[in-house]
């Protein structure tokens, strides 16, 4: 039995968006009940030279959505990070799982031979659709969903594994 890109593709950044919309929630819940400023969690980083929480959570929902909309061919929907607090995350999160599962599944047929154009740094490349999802998108979004988690739990926010997977 084979799969389908999309089910290979939005289903799994789904998950992963409603297990970090999870954490968020109980971020915001360990600030409020401790009456902790949630500006120094919110700009809170594993190491110097890394993203704080809010710029982590910004760039998972950027692959979630920018993956999917380019494997299923639509353009990328621009959004401007303005977030400040966890209920904007939290809006962010729902609005990028809206988006992701709003993409007709039909669109995806033959997303793994598409090509897909990407620019960064200035620099264009073009990859397959599969190899695009498998060896970049998927693991960059799952490296900003488990830094985000690593943020709130080394800062003591009482999350484990199972916040982290989220419900399938």
């Amino acid at each position: 039995m084979s799969i389908t890109i999309h089910q290979a593709s939005v289903p799994v950044f789904v998950q992963g968006l409603k297990g970090l919309k999870g954490v968020l929630a109980k971020a915001a819940a360990h600030v409020e009940t401790r009456k902790l400023d949630p500006d120094a969690l919110l700009k809170a980083r594993l190491f110097p030279d890394m993203f704080p929480l809010l710029r982590q959570v910004q760039i998972a929902t950027d692959f979630a959505k920018g993956c999917a909309a380019r494997l299923a061919g639509q353009e990328v929907p621009a959004w401007d990070d303005v977030e400040t607090g966890f209920g904007d995350l939290i809006a962010r999160v729902d609005r990028a799982i809206a988006y992701v599962e709003g993409l007709d599944p039909a669109a995806f047929d033959g997303a793994e031979d598409r090509d897909i154009t990407l620019t960064r740094r200035g620099e264009t490349s073009v990859v397959k659709g599969l190899a695009y999802l498998q060896t970049q998108a998927q693991p960059n979004f799952f490296f900003h969903l488990t830094t985000a988690y690593a943020i709130l739990r080394k800062n003591g926010v009482e999350i484990g594994k199972k916040d982290y997977l989220g419900t399938a």
